[in-house]
C-alpha cells in the first residue's frame, strides 16, 4: 500500500535531482530510512528499467533489486490503470494519455513504447489475481 501512494514521489522538485522519478524517490525513501522493499518497488515500479536504459541510468537503478511478485504486479497495474489526477482508465486508455503528453521519439514514449507488452502482461495477471479473489 505505501509503494501505491509513494511510488511517484520522485517528482517532487525538492528530491528530484536526477530528473528520473524511480530512483529520485527511492533515493529519498532511503534517505529518509524506508524500508529496502519499500525503495525497491518505488524504484522499479512500471518497468522503469526501459526508461532507465533509454537515461543510462541502469547503474544508479540498480542500487535496488527488481522485485518479481504479485505486489509489483499489483502497483505497475494500479498505477496503468489510474491517470494523473486520480481518474480510472482502461490499460489502453492510460497508455494512449501517457503516449499523448510525450511527444513520438521522446524518452517516456519510447521507453513506454518498449514496455507496453510486459506492462499489459502486470495488469492481466492482477486482474485475474482479483477475479480469483472477488469472483464476480
Amino acid at each position: 500500500m505505501a509503494a501505491a501512494w509513494l511510488h511517484d514521489i520522485g517528482y517532487a522538485p525538492s528530491i528530484g535531482h536526477l530528473r528520473f522519478h524511480p530512483v529520485d524517490g527511492a533515493r529519498f525513501l532511503e534517505s529518509q530510512e524506508a524500508p529496502k522493499r519499500l525503495c525497491a518497488l518505488v524504484a522499479h515500479h512500471s518497468c522503469a528499467r526501459y526508461e532507465a536504459e533509454e537515461r543510462g541510468l541502469t547503474a544508479e537503478l540498480s542500487a535496488w533489486e527488481l522485485e518479481v511478485s504479485p505486489v509489483m504486479d499489483a502497483l505497475c497495474a494500479a498505477d496503468m490503470t489510474t491517470g494523473p489526477q486520480g481518474q480510472r482508465f482502461t490499460f489502453d486508455e492510460r497508455i494512449a494519455e501517457i503516449l499523448s503528453r510525450y511527444g513520438d521519439g521522446s524518452i517516456v514514449h519510447r521507453s513506454v513504447t518498449r514496455a507496453w507488452p510486459e506492462l499489459q502482461a502486470t495488469v492481466e495477471r492482477t486482474t485475474a489475481r482479483l477475479a480469483v479473489v472477488q469472483p464476480r
